[in-house]
Protein backbone atom coordinates (compact mmCIF):
# COMPACT_ATOMS: atom_id res chain seq x y z
CA UNK A 1 0.00 0.00 0.00
CA UNK A 2 1.15 3.53 -0.80
CA UNK A 3 1.73 5.50 2.40
CA UNK A 4 1.84 9.18 3.20
CA UNK A 5 5.70 9.22 3.23
CA UNK A 6 5.68 7.91 -0.36
CA UNK A 7 3.32 10.67 -1.48
CA UNK A 8 5.25 13.37 0.38
CA UNK A 9 8.47 12.14 -1.24
CA UNK A 10 6.80 12.30 -4.66
CA UNK A 11 5.66 15.86 -3.93
CA UNK A 12 9.24 16.89 -3.20
CA UNK A 13 10.49 15.13 -6.33
CA UNK A 14 8.07 16.75 -8.76
CA UNK A 15 8.07 20.24 -7.22
CA UNK A 16 9.14 22.74 -9.85
CA UNK A 17 8.17 20.41 -12.70
CA UNK A 18 4.37 20.46 -12.26
CA UNK A 19 1.80 23.05 -11.24
CA UNK A 20 0.43 23.22 -7.71
CA UNK A 21 -3.12 23.62 -8.95
CA UNK A 22 -5.73 25.76 -7.19
CA UNK A 23 -8.36 24.41 -4.82
CA UNK A 24 -11.36 26.73 -4.94
CA UNK A 25 -14.97 26.93 -3.74
CA UNK A 26 -17.56 26.93 -6.53
CA UNK A 27 -20.72 28.90 -5.70
CA UNK A 28 -22.20 27.98 -9.08
CA UNK A 29 -21.84 24.24 -8.47
CA UNK A 30 -23.07 24.67 -4.91
CA UNK A 31 -26.27 26.25 -6.25
CA UNK A 32 -26.63 23.49 -8.84
CA UNK A 33 -26.11 20.60 -6.41
CA UNK A 34 -27.55 22.10 -3.25
CA UNK A 35 -24.42 21.56 -1.14
CA UNK A 36 -21.07 23.31 -0.70
CA UNK A 37 -18.58 22.35 -3.42
CA UNK A 38 -14.80 22.67 -3.50
CA UNK A 39 -13.03 21.96 -6.79
CA UNK A 40 -9.42 20.84 -7.23
CA UNK A 41 -8.53 22.23 -10.64
CA UNK A 42 -6.25 19.63 -12.22
CA UNK A 43 -7.37 20.77 -15.66
CA UNK A 44 -4.95 23.69 -15.07
CA UNK A 45 -2.05 21.26 -14.70
CA UNK A 46 0.76 21.14 -17.23
CA UNK A 47 -0.51 18.89 -20.06
CA UNK A 48 -4.12 19.70 -19.10
CA UNK A 49 -4.61 16.87 -16.60
CA UNK A 50 -3.32 15.36 -13.37
CA UNK A 51 -1.33 12.81 -15.38
CA UNK A 52 1.70 15.10 -15.44
CA UNK A 53 2.28 14.31 -11.76
CA UNK A 54 2.68 10.55 -12.01
CA UNK A 55 4.55 10.73 -15.32
CA UNK A 56 7.05 13.22 -13.89
CA UNK A 57 7.54 11.22 -10.70
CA UNK A 58 8.31 8.12 -12.73
CA UNK A 59 10.59 9.83 -15.25
CA UNK A 60 12.61 11.47 -12.47
CA UNK A 61 13.03 8.10 -10.74
CA UNK A 62 14.65 6.40 -13.75
CA UNK A 63 18.28 5.40 -13.81
CA UNK A 64 20.70 6.41 -16.55
CA UNK A 65 20.27 3.18 -18.51
CA UNK A 66 16.47 3.39 -18.36
CA UNK A 67 16.51 6.97 -19.59
CA UNK A 68 18.89 6.06 -22.40
CA UNK A 69 16.63 3.20 -23.52
CA UNK A 70 13.70 5.58 -23.90
CA UNK A 71 10.24 5.18 -22.41
CA UNK A 72 6.96 3.78 -23.65
CA UNK A 73 3.42 4.48 -22.43
CA UNK A 74 -0.08 3.29 -23.25
CA UNK A 75 -2.94 5.76 -23.07
CA UNK A 76 -6.46 6.68 -24.08
CA UNK A 77 -5.30 10.30 -24.19
CA UNK A 78 -4.07 12.17 -21.13
CA UNK A 79 -1.32 9.82 -19.92
CA UNK A 80 0.15 9.81 -23.41
CA UNK A 81 0.14 13.60 -23.56
CA UNK A 82 1.77 13.79 -20.13
CA UNK A 83 4.50 11.26 -20.87
CA UNK A 84 5.25 12.85 -24.24
CA UNK A 85 5.48 16.40 -22.93
CA UNK A 86 7.27 15.65 -19.66
CA UNK A 87 9.72 13.29 -21.38
CA UNK A 88 10.55 16.04 -23.87
CA UNK A 89 11.12 18.48 -21.01
CA UNK A 90 13.50 16.00 -19.38
CA UNK A 91 15.25 15.06 -22.66
CA UNK A 92 14.01 11.47 -22.75
CA UNK A 93 12.83 9.79 -25.97
CA UNK A 94 9.20 8.61 -25.69
CA UNK A 95 6.93 6.23 -27.58
CA UNK A 96 3.19 6.47 -26.92
CA UNK A 97 0.68 3.75 -27.85
CA UNK A 98 -2.94 4.88 -28.27
CA UNK A 99 -6.12 3.39 -29.71
CA UNK A 100 -7.39 4.99 -32.90
CA UNK A 101 -10.46 6.02 -30.91
CA UNK A 102 -8.36 8.36 -28.78
CA UNK A 103 -9.22 12.04 -29.28
CA UNK A 104 -7.48 13.44 -32.35
CA UNK A 105 -6.28 16.38 -30.28
CA UNK A 106 -4.59 14.04 -27.78
CA UNK A 107 -2.78 12.19 -30.56
CA UNK A 108 -1.66 15.49 -32.08
CA UNK A 109 -0.41 16.85 -28.75
CA UNK A 110 1.69 13.74 -28.12
CA UNK A 111 3.16 13.94 -31.63
CA UNK A 112 3.79 17.67 -31.33
CA UNK A 113 5.78 17.02 -28.15
CA UNK A 114 8.12 14.80 -30.15
CA UNK A 115 6.87 11.36 -29.13
CA UNK A 116 6.62 8.48 -31.57
CA UNK A 117 2.89 7.64 -31.58
CA UNK A 118 1.73 4.10 -32.39
CA UNK A 119 -1.99 3.57 -33.02
CA UNK A 120 -3.91 0.32 -32.49
CA UNK A 121 -7.49 -0.79 -33.08
CA UNK A 122 -8.52 -0.61 -29.40
CA UNK A 123 -7.39 -0.34 -25.80
CA UNK A 124 -6.87 -4.10 -25.45
CA UNK A 125 -4.46 -4.18 -28.38
CA UNK A 126 -2.80 -0.97 -27.16
CA UNK A 127 -1.96 -2.61 -23.83
CA UNK A 128 -0.68 -5.69 -25.68
CA UNK A 129 1.61 -3.63 -27.93
CA UNK A 130 3.05 -1.59 -25.08
CA UNK A 131 4.10 -4.79 -23.30
CA UNK A 132 5.78 -5.99 -26.49
CA UNK A 133 7.71 -2.73 -26.74
CA UNK A 134 8.69 -3.02 -23.08
CA UNK A 135 10.03 -6.50 -23.73
CA UNK A 136 12.05 -5.10 -26.63
CA UNK A 137 13.90 -2.81 -24.21
CA UNK A 138 11.90 0.37 -23.73
CA UNK A 139 11.19 1.51 -20.17
CA UNK A 140 7.50 1.26 -19.35
CA UNK A 141 5.76 4.24 -17.74
CA UNK A 142 2.54 2.50 -16.79
CA UNK A 143 -0.53 4.73 -16.34
CA UNK A 144 -1.54 3.13 -13.02
CA UNK A 145 0.21 -0.16 -12.21
CA UNK A 146 3.26 1.45 -10.64
CA UNK A 147 3.67 2.62 -7.02
CA UNK A 148 5.82 5.57 -8.11
CA UNK A 149 3.09 6.77 -10.50
CA UNK A 150 0.36 6.24 -7.90
CA UNK A 151 2.35 8.22 -5.32
CA UNK A 152 2.74 11.01 -7.87
CA UNK A 153 -1.01 11.10 -8.47
CA UNK A 154 -1.49 11.09 -4.71
CA UNK A 155 0.01 14.56 -4.52
CA UNK A 156 -3.40 15.78 -5.75
CA UNK A 157 -4.93 14.50 -2.51
CA UNK A 158 -2.07 15.91 -0.46
CA UNK A 159 -2.68 19.41 -1.82
CA UNK A 160 -6.44 19.06 -1.45
CA UNK A 161 -6.01 18.11 2.20
CA UNK A 162 -3.73 21.08 2.81
CA UNK A 163 -5.91 23.61 1.00
CA UNK A 164 -9.41 22.53 2.06
CA UNK A 165 -8.97 21.45 5.66
CA UNK A 166 -10.95 22.63 8.66
CA UNK A 167 -14.60 22.67 9.64
CA UNK A 168 -15.73 23.76 6.17
CA UNK A 169 -13.59 21.22 4.28
CA UNK A 170 -15.16 18.44 2.18
CA UNK A 171 -16.85 15.49 3.86
CA UNK A 172 -17.01 13.60 0.55
CA UNK A 173 -14.49 13.70 -2.30
CA UNK A 174 -15.32 12.38 -5.77
CA UNK A 175 -12.59 11.10 -8.09
CA UNK A 176 -12.86 9.74 -11.63
CA UNK A 177 -11.58 6.19 -12.18
CA UNK A 178 -9.92 4.69 -15.23
CA UNK A 179 -7.21 2.28 -14.17
CA UNK A 180 -7.40 3.64 -10.64
CA UNK A 181 -4.05 5.39 -10.21
CA UNK A 182 -5.55 8.76 -9.31
CA UNK A 183 -8.14 7.51 -6.85
CA UNK A 184 -5.66 5.13 -5.22
CA UNK A 185 -3.20 7.94 -4.57
CA UNK A 186 -5.82 10.51 -3.57
CA UNK A 187 -7.54 8.08 -1.19
CA UNK A 188 -4.21 7.17 0.43
CA UNK A 189 -3.36 10.83 0.98
CA UNK A 190 -6.80 11.87 2.24
CA UNK A 191 -7.27 8.92 4.57
CA UNK A 192 -3.88 9.71 6.13
CA UNK A 193 -4.40 13.47 6.41
CA UNK A 194 -8.21 13.64 6.82
CA UNK A 195 -9.36 10.26 8.18
CA UNK A 196 -13.04 11.19 8.35
CA UNK A 197 -13.35 12.15 4.67
CA UNK A 198 -15.19 9.68 2.43
CA UNK A 199 -13.76 9.06 -1.04
CA UNK A 200 -16.00 7.99 -3.94
CA UNK A 201 -14.98 6.75 -7.36
CA UNK A 202 -16.82 7.49 -10.60
CA UNK A 203 -16.78 5.51 -13.85
CA UNK A 204 -18.81 5.71 -17.06
CA UNK A 205 -20.87 2.86 -18.49
CA UNK A 206 -18.66 0.82 -20.76
CA UNK A 207 -15.54 1.73 -18.76
CA UNK A 208 -16.26 -0.22 -15.60
CA UNK A 209 -12.96 -1.87 -14.75
CA UNK A 210 -12.91 -0.92 -11.06
CA UNK A 211 -16.58 -1.46 -10.25
CA UNK A 212 -16.33 -4.77 -12.07
CA UNK A 213 -13.26 -5.71 -10.05
CA UNK A 214 -15.03 -4.85 -6.80
CA UNK A 215 -17.95 -7.10 -7.75
CA UNK A 216 -15.62 -9.94 -8.76
CA UNK A 217 -13.25 -9.67 -5.80
CA UNK A 218 -10.22 -8.71 -7.89
CA UNK A 219 -9.05 -7.31 -11.24
CA UNK A 220 -10.78 -8.72 -14.32
CA UNK A 221 -10.75 -7.87 -18.02
CA UNK A 222 -13.87 -5.92 -18.96
CA UNK A 223 -15.31 -4.93 -22.35
CA UNK A 224 -14.71 -1.27 -23.16
CA UNK A 225 -17.31 0.76 -25.05
CA UNK A 226 -17.53 4.19 -23.37
CA UNK A 227 -16.79 7.28 -25.44
CA UNK A 228 -14.69 8.44 -22.48
CA UNK A 229 -11.41 6.93 -23.70
CA UNK A 230 -9.43 8.52 -20.86
CA UNK A 231 -11.30 6.25 -18.42
CA UNK A 232 -11.31 3.15 -20.65
CA UNK A 233 -8.76 0.82 -19.08
CA UNK A 234 -9.54 -2.82 -19.93
CA UNK A 235 -8.57 -3.82 -16.39
CA UNK A 236 -7.42 -2.24 -13.17
CA UNK A 237 -4.27 -3.51 -11.46
CA UNK A 238 -3.95 -5.41 -8.22
CA UNK A 239 -2.19 -2.34 -6.82
CA UNK A 240 -5.06 0.05 -7.53
CA UNK A 241 -7.74 -2.52 -6.66
CA UNK A 242 -6.19 -3.07 -3.23
CA UNK A 243 -6.26 0.65 -2.47
CA UNK A 244 -9.81 1.19 -3.69
CA UNK A 245 -11.24 -1.85 -1.94
CA UNK A 246 -9.64 -0.74 1.34
CA UNK A 247 -10.02 3.05 1.20
CA UNK A 248 -12.95 4.01 -1.05
CA UNK A 249 -16.63 4.06 -0.11
CA UNK A 250 -17.96 2.93 -3.48
CA UNK A 251 -17.45 3.32 -7.22
CA UNK A 252 -20.48 4.80 -8.98
CA UNK A 253 -21.20 4.30 -12.68
CA UNK A 254 -22.91 6.95 -14.82
CA UNK A 255 -24.00 6.95 -18.49
CA UNK A 256 -21.86 8.69 -21.12
CA UNK A 257 -24.76 11.05 -21.79
CA UNK A 258 -24.72 12.28 -18.20
CA UNK A 259 -20.94 12.71 -18.29
CA UNK A 260 -21.29 14.96 -21.33
CA UNK A 261 -24.15 16.85 -19.65
CA UNK A 262 -21.82 17.30 -16.69
CA UNK A 263 -19.27 19.01 -18.94
CA UNK A 264 -21.91 21.46 -20.11
CA UNK A 265 -22.96 22.14 -16.51
CA UNK A 266 -19.36 22.66 -15.45
CA UNK A 267 -18.92 25.18 -18.26
CA UNK A 268 -22.17 26.96 -17.42
CA UNK A 269 -22.09 26.91 -13.63
CA UNK A 270 -18.37 26.72 -12.75
CA UNK A 271 -16.88 28.35 -15.87
CA UNK A 272 -14.63 25.31 -16.37
CA UNK A 273 -13.90 23.66 -19.73
CA UNK A 274 -13.59 19.99 -18.90
CA UNK A 275 -13.63 16.57 -20.53
CA UNK A 276 -16.24 13.85 -19.85
CA UNK A 277 -13.86 12.13 -17.43
CA UNK A 278 -14.47 15.16 -15.19
CA UNK A 279 -18.06 15.79 -16.28
CA UNK A 280 -19.10 12.41 -14.88
CA UNK A 281 -18.49 13.75 -11.36
CA UNK A 282 -21.64 15.87 -11.34
CA UNK A 283 -24.27 13.13 -11.84
CA UNK A 284 -22.35 11.01 -9.36
CA UNK A 285 -22.32 13.89 -6.86
CA UNK A 286 -26.12 13.94 -6.85
CA UNK A 287 -26.14 10.24 -6.00
CA UNK A 288 -23.60 10.73 -3.21
CA UNK A 289 -25.72 13.50 -1.71
CA UNK A 290 -28.80 11.29 -1.77
CA UNK A 291 -26.89 8.55 0.04
CA UNK A 292 -25.12 10.54 2.74
CA UNK A 293 -27.89 13.02 3.54
CA UNK A 294 -27.80 16.54 4.93
CA UNK A 295 -24.59 18.23 5.96
CA UNK A 296 -22.41 16.87 3.16
CA UNK A 297 -19.75 19.11 1.66
CA UNK A 298 -18.36 17.96 -1.67
CA UNK A 299 -14.85 17.96 -3.07
CA UNK A 300 -14.49 17.37 -6.81
CA UNK A 301 -11.16 16.45 -8.38
CA UNK A 302 -11.59 18.07 -11.79
CA UNK A 303 -9.13 15.74 -13.44
CA UNK A 304 -8.66 17.25 -16.91
CA UNK A 305 -9.81 19.47 -19.71
CA UNK A 306 -8.38 18.01 -22.90
CA UNK A 307 -11.57 17.76 -24.99
CA UNK A 308 -11.59 19.85 -28.15
CA UNK A 309 -14.71 22.00 -28.64
CA UNK A 310 -15.76 20.04 -31.73
CA UNK A 311 -15.59 16.75 -29.84
CA UNK A 312 -17.61 17.95 -26.87
CA UNK A 313 -20.26 19.68 -28.95
CA UNK A 314 -20.44 16.64 -31.23
CA UNK A 315 -21.17 14.37 -28.25
CA UNK A 316 -23.69 16.87 -26.88
CA UNK A 317 -25.48 16.98 -30.22
CA UNK A 318 -25.52 13.17 -30.45
CA UNK A 319 -27.21 12.96 -27.05
CA UNK A 320 -29.67 15.78 -27.77
CA UNK A 321 -28.17 18.09 -25.15
CA UNK A 322 -27.85 21.21 -27.30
Amino acid sequence: MIGLPDIEAAARRIAGHVVRTPTVPSPGLADLLGAPVTAKLELLQRTGSFKARGATAKLLSLGEAERAAGVVAVSGGNHGIAVAQMAAALDVKATVVMPRTAPARSIALAEDAGASVRLTDGMDSAFELVLELRDEGLTLVHPFDDPVVVAGQGTVGLELAEDAQGSDGPTDVLVSVGGGGLIAGVAAALRARCPGVRVWGVETEGAEAMSGALRAGGPRQVPVSSLVTTLSAPSVSQLTYDHVSALVEDVLVVPDREAVRGCLDLADRAKLWTEPAAGCLLPAARRVLSRVGDGARLGLVVCGGNSAPGELFGWADRFGLL
